[in-house]
């Protein structure tokens, strides 16, 4: 037997004696919870998305469409960047104004030729007010899971205030869960040892957040 079929025969046995007439999962639990805290206009939930952002040491920059190309030069060039990723779903004329080899993600670039990538520009499905989270869910402008965790510099766009939501609960009734979801909150970091703060343990040590207007 497979590990899998060993697995789905355990899950078989364990609800074998659930009565047919129990209500099915999504009834089962009540959702009576408060789904946001506290009642914000959309600006006000696009400066606490910042606060919070930078609480967790990511970089927020705003800007509106006719200074983002600038904007991300002068980034990848603070970051010393020459080789960055850029999903297809993401227009190359953002990066007209920098100096660098533009990489298609979906390239089949191998793991060795991944991790020689300086930087990588995406966007975001939703990003989270009140937990200064961004949920990526491998959308075209967002390109592979790995494209976003292997690189040491991400920056983010997200577009004010439509991508913007309050709360965690706002933001699963827009995701689908078939899709695979990564949140970031902040650069990847660890205090695992010590309690000493080391950043760029399982994906990028710098996260530049790019909040757009319009």
């Amino acid at each position: 037997m497979s590990s899998r079929a060993l697995v789905l025969d355990r899950i078989r046995r364990a609800l074998s004696d659930v009565p047919a007439t129990d209500p099915p999962y999504d009834q089962a639990v009540p959702r009576d919870y408060v789904r946001e805290h506290g009642a914000r206009t959309p600006a006000q939930n696009v400066d606490l998305l910042a606060e919070n952002l930078a609480d967790y040491r990511a970089h927020v920059h705003r800007c509106g469409p006719e200074g983002l190309a600038e904007l991300l030069a002068r980034l990848l060039d603070e970051r010393e960047a020459r080789r960055v990723l850029l999903p297809a779903g993401l227009p190359r004329e953002l990066l007209d104004a920098a100096a660098v080899e533009v990489l298609d993600d979906k390239t089949g670039l191998t793991a060795q030729e991944l991790d020689g990538v300086d930087s990588v520009v995406t966007g975001c499905a939703v990003a989270v007010a009140e937990t200064g989270t961004l949920v990526l869910d491998a959308g075209a402008d967002q390109g592979t899971r790995r494209g976003t965790l292997v690189p040491d510099h991400h920056i983010c766009l997200v577009r004010v205030p439509d991508q913007v939501v309050a709360s965690v609960p706002r933001a699963l009734e827009l995701l689908a869960p078939t899709r695979p979801l990564t949140w970031i909150s902040g650069p990847s970091a660890t205090s695992d040892i010590e309690l000493d703060r080391v950043e760029g343990v399982h994906g990028p040590r710098r996260l530049d957040v790019v909040l757009v207007r319009g």
